[in-house]
């Protein structure tokens, strides 16, 4: 029992590994999608500006030049990795907590079709003119849309990641003192019998020591 108690206790601090690096891989998106979301807010504030009938073309011009920056840093986040693994693709991410248990998150897609006008490598959204200012107004607010759900369920992970990781620490702690209790000392129970035997160990002693003495006393009286 106490080695198969030892080899739970090996998986479950595994596991917990596996939880913890789950929880940074989430956690680094989510930081990812916050600098998305203020470059989102930025375009929809630079196409509100850009649909001012006010304005000339080159004035927009000047709008369009930052707009497109920000495109391209979505475009770039939409590769980055985590220790060589995608963190924003279409497949779902799983993580293993358990024997035949298994956690799955849906992905964070950010070539997904709410993105793909401003964050793909073609994408023609602009805001150099009143009407492409409009369109792009409704594509950014269709992102905005789409990334707080992504947030969200990004969100959702972690939670369920750090509630997961928390049983593990305690069904691993409950194992851990199974075990102690089969194969460990009970101090106290040892110190209170390793004194009971050094008393008897003593008195037999005494006793002993006594019992030598009367023999002497005998022969003195018969001499």
């Amino acid at each position: 029992m106490a080695a198969k108690f030892g080899a739970e206790i090996k998986r479950l601090r595994a596991s917990e590994d596996n939880l913890g690096n789950m929880l940074s891989f989430s956690q680094t998106q989510d930081g990812y999608l916050e600098k998305v979301q203020d470059a989102l807010t930025r375009m929809s504030e630079l196409a509100m500006l850009a649909t001012d009938e006010t304005k000339q073309d080159a004035d927009r011009a000047h709008y369009d030049a930052e707009f497109q920056k920000l495109e391209a840093f979505i475009v770039s986040v939409g590769s980055k990795t985590f220790n060589g693994i995608n963190l924003f693709t279409s497949s779902s991410q799983t993580v293993t907590v358990g024997i035949g248990s298994e956690v799955t998150f849906d992905a964070v897609n950010l070539a997904g079709s709410s993105y793909t006008p401003l964050a793909s490598s073609g994408s023609t959204a602009a805001v150099s003119d009143t009407v492409k200012a409009a369109k792009a107004l409704t594509q950014v607010q269709t992102a905005l849309s789409q990334l707080a759900t992504d947030r969200a369920a990004v969100g959702s992970n972690m939670s369920r990641l750090s509630t997961e990781k928390n049983a593990l620490s305690i069904l691993r702690d409950n194992m851990s003192a199974a075990k102690s209790r089969i194969v460990d000392v009970d101090v106290a129970e040892e110190s209170a019998n390793f004194a009971k035997q050094q008393i008897l160990v003593q008195s037999g002693t005494a006793m002993l020591a006594q019992a030598n003495i009367l023999p002497q006393s005998a022969l003195r009286l018969i001499s």
